[in-house]
């Protein structure tokens, strides 16, 4: 097992490709996305039946060493005061294959 960072941030559909691009100038190599990501927040219950996606939530999680998730925390929050969304960074424990 190798001690990493897990960094999850959700944000509005419109915005995903700038965040995956955004990580991936921070040295992220591999990312997952869950689109129509549905809960409950600031914004109010997000249900998924929005009729266009400029309300619907992406989720994207990725898992890296910690000096790149903590350039992500530094460098995002401007990105989540002009689109929105939330980030929470986590430690966690990755089991190679």
């Amino acid at each position: 097992m190798i001690a990493q960072k897990k960094v999850e941030i959700v944000v509005n559909k419109p915005y995903l490709k700038k965040i995956l691009k955004f990580l991936e100038s921070k040295g992220v190599k591999g990312y997952t996305v869950i689109e129509d990501a549905l809960g409950l927040g600031e914004r109010g219950l997000m249900r998924g039946d929005e009729i266009t996606d400029t309300f619907k939530n992406s989720y994207i999680f990725t898992v890296c060493e910690e000096n790149i998730a903590e350039e992500i925390a530094k460098d995002i929050v401007p990105y989540l005061k002009k689109y929105g969304g939330v980030c929470l960074i986590s430690d966690v424990l990755y089991v190679k294959h």
